[in-house]
C-alpha cells in the first residue's frame, strides 16, 4: 500500500492558523517511505496562515460540480485556489501510485465524511472537502486521521 496523507497531519505547519496535527503514527509512514504528502490548500495557491474557510452551498461533491462555494470568513471566494489544490493532489496521487488516502477531518479540503456548515458557526454536516471528494470519484479510498488510526488500533492486537 502507498498512502497520501494530508501535510498538517505529519507535522507541516500548513493549516489555516499555521498550526499542525502531528500524528507519529502516520509520521511513521513517511519515515518508512509508505507515504507521500500534500496539503492541497497550500498545493492551490494559498498562503500559511490564511483564513478560515467553508463550503456554503453543499460540499465538495457539490463544488466539483459548480453548484457549490468555498468562501473565507469574510466572504472572499476561494474556490478557485480549492479545485487547482484538490486537482494538484489528484496528480500527486497519480504520479506515486497511491491507494489510499488519508486526510485530515471536516476540512473543507480534506474532510472526508464531515464538514463545517458554511456557518462559520462551528456546525458540522455530512459531506466530502472538495480534494476528498475529487479523489473519491476517480476511485482512491479516502479515509479521515481517526478512522485510519481506528482501523490501524484494531489490526495491532
Amino acid at each position: 500500500m502507498k498512502f497520501l496523507i494530508s501535510a498538517c497531519l505529519v507535522g507541516h505547519p500548513v493549516r489555516y492558523d499555521g498550526k499542525h496535527c502531528l500524528h507519529s503514527k502516520l509520521k511513521a509512514l513517511i519515515k518508512t517511505e509508505q507515504a507521500v504528502v500534500i496539503c492541497p490548500e497550500v498545493a492551490g495557491g494559498l498562503s500559511t496562515p490564511r483564513l478560515p474557510a467553508e463550503i456554503v452551498g453543499g460540499d465538495g461533491f457539490d463544488v466539483l460540480q459548480g453548484q457549490a462555494k468555498v468562501l473565507n470568513s469574510i466572504g472572499e471566494d476561494v474556490t478557485q485556489a480549492f479545485l487547482y489544490g484538490a486537482h494538484q493532489a489528484l496528480e500527486w496521487a497519480k504520479a506515486h501510485h497511491v491507494t489510499h488516502v488519508i486526510l485530515k477531518a471536516n476540512s473543507p479540503s480534506c474532510g472526508a465524511s464531515l464538514i463545517y456548515d458554511g456557518t462559520f458557526t462551528g456546525q458540522k454536516i455530512q459531506g466530502n472537502g472538495v480534494t476528498s471528494a475529487l479523489l473519491k470519484q476517480h476511485g482512491f479510498e479516502v479515509w479521515t486521521e481517526d478512522e485510519f488510526l481506528k482501523a490501524l488500533d484494531l489490526h495491532e492486537d
